[in-house]
């Protein structure tokens, strides 16, 4: 019951049906909180969903606290190298980022060690926080640094996932914007 209230609430997200999205989300955290306990590693899977929920409607003051809530949990269940963690990570990294809060690339950069750590240097999944410390540095005017973060994003998604997939044209986009923001338009 639980993990069918989190997938319609994640469908209903990411058409940004926020509200419909919300009760959804709420009540399976309280399934799963219920049935597994309130330390259970997908207990802090659901906090974490929620507050990413939250954070995509700019409520970052009732997102952190689900998020610090979730870190814990990942961090004591699963431990501090594993790769859910490092997810947490990256997502408390990003609603910091998105709320113009430019510590989070402490979090961005402990994230992608522990995926390079768990998957090795070249993993896709290895891209997610390469690109969103990328997007931080870029914000910050390290533009020397988000170029090569971003150029090493890209080369991990081409030769991971092949030329035409999305993630590729993610890296692609983010890399030109970069241009664009320096005014290198050749």
């Amino acid at each position: 019951m639980a993990q069918v209230l989190s997938n319609l609430a994640e469908l209903d997200q990411l058409q940004g049906r926020y509200r419909e999205a919300e009760p959804l989300s709420s009540r399976g955290l309280t399934v799963y909180e219920k049935v597994l306990g309130p330390e259970h590693p997908q207990v802090g899977i659901s906090l974490s969903n929620l507050a990413a929920l939250y954070a995509a409607q700019g409520r970052y003051s009732e997102a952190e606290p689900l998020m610090r809530r979730s870190l814990a949990i990942s961090e004591k269940t699963l431990g501090p190298e594993n790769l859910d963690f490092s997810t947490a990570l990256n997502n408390m990294a990003r609603m910091y980022h998105l709320n113009g809060r430019y510590d989070a690339g402490q979090l961005y950069e402990r994230s992608l060690a522990i995926a390079e750590k768990a998957l090795g240097l070249e993993h896709p999944t290895v891209g997610v926080p390469l690109n969103n410390l990328a997007e931080l540095y870029q914000g910050q005017g390290r533009y020397g640094e988000a170029e090569l973060l971003h150029k090493r994003s890209l080369a991990i998604r081409e030769k991971a996932l092949g030329p035409d997939h999305p993630d590729v044209g993610v890296s692609l986009n983010n890399l030109a914007l970069l241009y664009v923001k320096q005014g290198r338009f050749i």
